[in-house]
């Protein structure tokens, strides 16, 4: 046998088994079918994916902090502290910004506001040394009442309130528009960090009038009297 006439015998013994395939595929396929044992109701979730997805876990509540803002008593002279809860953050900067942004927003209760309107936290940071700066917008000077009582209790409300919620805060920095700056009105010196103040928290009034006076010192008693001989 020649090698032309092997190829035409591989040839065509080729379109036979193609031939051969292409009518018993139907054939097979119906085996296939029919021989497949049946789906479990876990393999039938996995195939339309429910198996596979699971439902986001509920979140819970976001937590929250209970904080003591400071601002002036509204029937006498000083601050009185008003609780109030806000979001937490695990980040010191924020939470600090949070509570000094809340106290720019003025008190919930009959107190008065000490920032005012309009003032706007700009940037807080806390330094080496427990120091926290904090910078407020130009309102916070320019929209300040006259009077060094009024600027006294302005700058101490600030400082005690973030003083007295972060034990890792000792003294606050204020600054205006990122400037370091001399003073808010010119009665409180602001170039250098100040620490709290609380004898400028205001007493209450049954508190105050029960307040002792100063001592009173008996008079002292003549020399004993000598026994008679």
């Amino acid at each position: 046998m020649t090698p032309r006439q092997a190829d035409l015998l591989t040839l065509l013994g080729l379109l036979g088994l193609l031939a051969t395939v292409a009518l018993t595929a139907p054939r097979w396929s119906a085996l296939l079918r029919s021989t497949a044992g049946p789906v479990e109701p876990d393999e039938a979730a996995a195939t339309d994916g429910g198996a596979l997805t699971s439902e986001p876990a509920a979140e819970g509540p976001a937590r929250r902090i209970s904080v003591r803002l400071y601002f002036e008593a509204g029937d006498r002279d000083g601050l009185l502290p008003e609780e109030r809860d806000i979001a937490f953050s695990p980040d010191l900067t924020q939470q600090i910004r949070t509570v000094v942004e809340e106290l720019v927003k003025g008190p919930a209760t009959g107190l008065v506001a000490t920032l005012p309107a309009g003032t706007r936290v700009q940037e807080v940071f806390v330094q080496a040394h427990g120091v926290a700066c904090v910078s407020l917008s130009a309102e916070a000077a320019s929209g300040l009442p006259g009077g060094s009582r009024a600027e006294i209790l302005t700058v101490y409300s600030i400082v005690n309130t973030v003083v007295t919620n972060f034990p890792a805060v000792s003294r606050v920095q204020i600054v205006v528009n990122d400037q370091l700056t001399s003073s808010l009105g010119g009665h409180v010196d602001l170039t250098r960090p100040l620490p709290p103040d609380m004898t400028l928290l205001a007493l209450e009034p049954a508190a105050a009038a029960a307040s002792p006076g100063p001592p009173v010192v008996a008079p002292a008693s003549g020399p004993p009297a000598k026994p008679a001989n």
